[in-house]
C-alpha cells in the first residue's frame, strides 16, 4: 500500500466510483416504429421492443437459485446492466416477462418524455431491482384482447422478488366500459396488480375499469397515490405483513356478481385457513374511497369501506381516511388486537340500506373478543363494538345527518366548514400529526374531529362544488369519461361514466367528545 494512500482514503475514492456508476449509469432507447433488432440502442439507432431487447438476452444481470441464496451471472457482457436506464418510445412493447434477474444496481424502464409506450401485461417473477415508469397497460394493445392480470409481481423457488418500483403507468382493460353489460364485465375485467413478493413500491398509478384492482400478500409493501376508478371486485387487498397503503382514491363500484365489493379487504392465513392467522402491523392512511361519483351509475353496487373480516389484525393503523360507501361497514375488525382508528371521516352516501356505514369492533369467526383496540376523533354515523370485546373510544362525532359540517357534502369535498363542532374538539392523544392534506395537526387550538383539519381558505381557494354537482343528471354516454374529478379539493383524475351483528352500539345523532362519553368494553373473564 502507498504510505498515503490510508484506509479513509480509500475508502472515500470507492465511494466517488459507487456514486459515478450510479449517476452517469448509461441510457438506452427502444423504438417499435423506428428501431432494429440490429441495433445498438443509441438515440440514433434504437432496439425495437422491450420484449425484443429481453428476449435477445441484451440485459447482462444474475439469476437466482436455491431460494436466492446463490446467484448466477446471466447474458454476461450483455449491454445493459445495473445501474442504466432504458427510456421506451411510442408504440407496442408486447407482454413482457421479467425472470430470475436480479440487478446489483435498479435498473430503470420509463417512458421516454413525451413518449407513450404501451404493454399488454407486464410479469415479474424472481427479479429485484427494477424500476418501471410511465407506461401504458392494457389488453387492448395486442392484436388479440384477453383477460389477465396487467402487472404481476411473483417469487419463485429460485428466489423472492423484491425491490420493484412500478410507478405513474396507467393501467386499464379498456379506456371505455360505460356500454358493459354485467356479463361484459365479468368475462374482460383484469386484475390490475397482484404483488407477491415483498418490499414492492407501486405508487402513483392510475387503474380505470378493473375486476380486483389491487393486490398484495407480499410484506413490507408501499402502495401509495393510486386512483382505482371503476372496478367490480375490491378497490385494494392486502393481505401481507407492514404494509402501508397511503393517499390512495378508490371510487365507483360496479355489482355485476356475487363478490361483496370492499375499497379495501383483508383476512389472515394461517395453518388451518382463512381466518386463522395473523396480518400484523399495517397501516391504512389518508385514502379517500368513494361508493360512487354519479347516483346514475350502472351497476351500482354498495360498497364496503375498510373490512378485515377473518382474523386476527395486530397492530393496524386506520387514520386519516375519507370513507363514503353505501354499507353498514365503514370501517370493520372481526378479530383485533391493539389496532388504532383514529381522525376518519366514515360517511352514508344515502339513508338507504344497508347503512348506516359504522366503525365496528367484533369478535371472529372462532368467538374470542378484540382485545385493546382505540377509536378516537372519528365523523361516523354509527359506533358498532361487540359485547365482550375491548376498546377505549372517546372524542368521536356519531351523528345521522352531518351534511352541514363540510365544505360540499355531496361533492365529497369532506373539509370542515368555519364554525363546525368538530373544530378543536379532539384528543391530541394518538392523533397524527397531520390531516389527510397534509395540514399540521393542531391547526389552531386543538385537533380536530375526522379526516380533516380545518384551515381558514381564502376566497379564490373555496372549491367550485367538487365531482357530484356537474355529475347529477348525466347518463353513460361511451364519450362521457374526460371530466376533472376533484375529491377533498384535490383533483384526482377522470370521472367515469360510472344484518348488523348484535351487540352494543352507539346510536346516530350522539356525540362523544372531549370524553364525556368514554366506553370502554372488557371481554369476560
Amino acid at each position: 500500500m502507498h504510505p498515503r494512500l490510508t484506509k479513509k482514503a480509500i475508502w472515500t475514492v470507492s465511494l466517488c466510483a459507487l456514486s459515478f456508476s450510479v449517476v452517469f449509469g448509461r441510457t438506452f432507447y427502444v423504438d417499435p416504429h423506428r428501431g432494429s433488432a440490429t441495433g445498438d440502442g443509441s438515440r440514433e439507432q434504437p432496439w425495437r421492443t422491450l420484449d425484443q431487447v429481453i428476449d435477445d438476452n441484451l440485459i447482462q444481470t444474475q439469476a437466482p437459485s436455491n431460494g436466492g441464496r446463490h446467484l448466477v451471472l446471466k447474458n454476461g457482457g450483455a449491454p445493459v446492466r445495473g445501474g442504466d436506464t432504458l427510456l421506451l418510445r411510442d408504440g407496442y412493447h408486447g407482454a413482457v416477462k421479467i425472470e430470475d434477474a436480479y440487478n446489483m444496481a435498479t435498473i430503470t424502464i420509463a417512458a421516454q418524455t413525451g413518449h407513450q409506450p404501451c404493454l399488454s401485461s407486464l410479469h415479474f417473477a424472481a427479479a429485484a431491482r427494477w424500476k418501471v415508469s410511465g407506461l401504458h397497460i392494457s389488453p387492448e394493445h395486442a392484436s388479440r384482447y384477453q383477460k389477465r392480470t396487467l402487472v404481476y409481481i411473483e417469487s419463485k423457488r429460485s428466489g423472492p422478488g423484491r425491490e420493484i418500483v412500478v410507478e405513474n403507468c396507467r393501467l386499464q382493460s379498456i379506456a371505455e366500459a360505460s356500454r358493459w353489460s354485467s356479463a361484459d364485465w365479468n368475462a374482460r375485467a383484469c386484475h390490475g396488480t397482484d404483488i407477491r413478493s415483498p418490499r414492492v413500491i407501486f405508487r402513483g398509478n392510475y387503474l380505470r375499469n378493473m375486476d380486483f384492482a389491487i393486490m398484495v400478500s407480499g410484506d413490507s409493501c408501499l402502495v401509495e397515490g393510486n386512483t382505482v376508478e371503476n372496478f367490480a371486485g375490491d378497490g385494494i387487498r392486502g393481505l401481507g405483513d407492514y404494509c402501508t397503503y397511503k393517499h390512495n382514491t378508490i371510487m365507483n363500484c360496479y355489482d355485476v356478481n356475487a363478490n361483496h365489493d370492499d375499497g379495501f379487504q383483508s383476512w389472515s392465513v394461517g395453518e388451518h385457513g382463512v381466518g386463522t392467522g395473523v396480518v400484523k402491523g399495517v397501516k391504512v392512511i389518508g385514502n379517500t374511497i368513494i361508493n360512487n361519483t354519479d347516483p346514475h351509475q350502472p351497476h351500482r353496487g354498495t360498497l364496503q369501506g375498510i373490512g378485515c373480516f377473518d382474523g386476527y389484525f395486530e397492530d393496524w393503523v386506520i387514520e386519516n381516511n375519507a370513507i363514503i360507501v353505501d354499507n353498514y361497514h365503514g370501517v370493520t375488525f372481526r378479530g383485533a388486537v391493539n389496532c388504532r382508528i383514529v381522525n376518519n371521516t366514515i360517511l352514508d352516501i344515502n339513508t338507504d340500506r344497508p347503512g348506516p356505514a359504522w366503525v365496528g369492533i367484533l369478535k371472529p369467526k372462532d368467538g374470542t373478543p378484540s382485545l385493546g383496540c382505540i377509536v378516537r376523533n372519528n365523523i361516523l354515523m354509527n359506533l358498532n363494538i361487540e359485547r365482550g370485546c375491548e376498546a377505549v373510544i372517546d372524542h368521536n362525532i356519531v351523528e345521522r345527518n352531518p351534511q352541514n359540517f363540510f365544505v360540499d357534502y355531496h361533492g365529497f369535498d369532506l373539509r370542515l366548514r368555519p364554525g363546525c363542532k368538530a373544530i378543536d374538539a379532539g384528543s391530541p392523544a394518538a392523533a397524527p400529526a397531520v390531516d389527510i392534506s397534509g395540514i399540521a395537526r393542531p391547526f389552531g387550538r386543538g385537533v380536530d374531529i375526522g379526516a380533516h383539519e380545518y384551515k381558514p381558505m381564502p376566497l379564490r381557494e373555496m372549491p367550485r362544488g367538487g365531482i357530484a354537482p356537474p355529475m347529477r343528471n348525466r347518463s353513460h354516454p361511451a364519450s362521457a369519461s374526460s371530466r376533472p374529478v376533484t375529491v377533498d379539493g384535490r383533483r384526482m383524475g377522470n370521472s367515469a361514466g360510472n344484518s348488523p351483528a348484535a351487540g352494543v352500539r352507539i346510536r346516530p345523532g350522539h356525540s362523544v367528545v372531549r370524553g364525556s362519553a368514554s366506553v370502554r368494553m372488557r371481554s369476560d373473564r
